[in-house]
């Protein structure tokens, strides 16, 4: 009997990223004995670092009818584009989303994508049918070998969703004062309402590139994956993705990948020292602290080289700065630099809808 389901592009991408080994140890979706482990410990039964579930929403019927060890078609707008092979089934419950996310709450825009999905899960080996979805795909072999040919032995991948500004920079300098090369990797797949578009982001760091910083020390290219604003969590499982792209080193920065208040301010830090210390995640962290401009100092700082943070603290994010483009507004350029914002006002489309 043929069984199949449909699937969006998130789940797509996922499919995608399985094959070309971006989400390296996994073959296939998640299944109950891999998200238990992965939900509980940020580890997979063999033992290897993966603290983000990646699964397979079906409809209930499949659920209930397909027997283990059926194969599935994965339909995409009508075309067959994989097949899983079912090892196991679960249903994603408010305690599992509430491990992953420390929440359940739906005005957290992870665990809203996470509950409009089916919460019927399938587990299994992937297998890809449409080898022209890779045609496109960020691949693991292609980025080792650029970082080889251009002579780099250390890489530090920088994960952002947002155009640069000043206290991306500063940590950005911090990265290629350790190593060889810099690697910015921004997301570029879904995003929450009121995010940078992919047109923004590019363009801005675009004009980063070609007017401030040396030539061939930098290289830029999209990670095609969606947020999932799962702050401590997604922090590891993002230094993983820059792992198997073949950086010796990730940055984490403040509140890395949190969204609202959910997350303590270091609390990414806490969870990647902790879960590191425990396992060879096979990447150098770089833990780095809040970047501000200090009005005393005169320059950008953190609490570890500037005394002023309660007195003088001039604060600098991609809140901050979505806010001053919305209203066409020009931050002082201790925040963002006047060609930066000129670049991302020159886009089509700014921000996500």
């Amino acid at each position: 009997m043929k069984y199949q389901t449909k699937i969006d592009e998130e789940t797509l991408q996922d499919l995608i990223n399985i094959e070309t080994g971006l989400f390296f140890p996994l073959n296939g979706f998640m299944g109950k004995e891999e998200v238990l482990s992965v939900i509980e410990s940020g580890i997979l039964p063999d033992g290897k670092v993966f603290p983000i579930p990646i699964t397979l929403d079906v409809e209930e019927d499949l659920f209930k009818r397909a027997p283990d060890g059926a194969k599935i078609l994965l339909m995409y707008q009508g075309q067959a584009v994989a097949e899983v092979i079912i090892k196991s089934r679960f249903l994603m419950t408010d305690t599992f989303i509430e491990k992953i996310f420390k929440t359940v709450e739906m005005a957290h825009p992870g665990v809203r994508k996470e509950k409009e999905r089916r919460p019927w899960r399938i587990g299994g080996k992937t297998k890809l049918l449409d080898v022209a979805l890779l045609a496109e795909a960020l691949k693991p072999e292609t980025t080792k070998d650029i970082f080889r040919k251009k002579g780099w032995s250390t890489i530090v991948g920088f994960q952002t969703r947002n155009p640069v500004h000043r206290a991306h920079e500063y940590i950005q300098r911090l990265g290629l004062e350790v190593c060889d090369g810099l690697f910015i990797n921004p997301v570029t797949g879904w995003k929450k309402r009121g995010d940078f578009t992919q047109e923004a982001v590019v363009t801005a760091y675009e004009t980063m590139f070609r007017k401030f910083y040396p030539e061939n020390r930098v290289y830029f290219a999209g990670l095609k994956t969606q947020m999932r604003y799962a702050g401590p969590r997604e922090a590891v499982f993002h230094a993983i993705i820059r792992r198997n792209l073949g950086c010796t080193h990730f940055i984490i920065g403040r509140d890395h990948a949190g969204v609202g208040g959910y997350y303590g301010a270091y609390e990414a830090h806490d969870y990647a020292k902790k879960i590191g210390k425990e396992h060879n995640l096979g990447i150098e962290l770089l833990l780095t602290r809040e970047p501000y401009y200090c009005t005393k100092c005169k320059q950008i700082v953190t609490d570890r080289t500037c005394a002023h943070y309660e007195t003088n603290r001039v604060e600098i994010s991609g809140t901050i700065i979505r806010k001053y483009i919305s209203d066409k507004a020009i931050p002082d350029e201790t925040m963002l630099r006047k060609e930066i914002f000129d670049a991302i006002l020159s886009c089509d489309h700014v921000f996500m809808e």
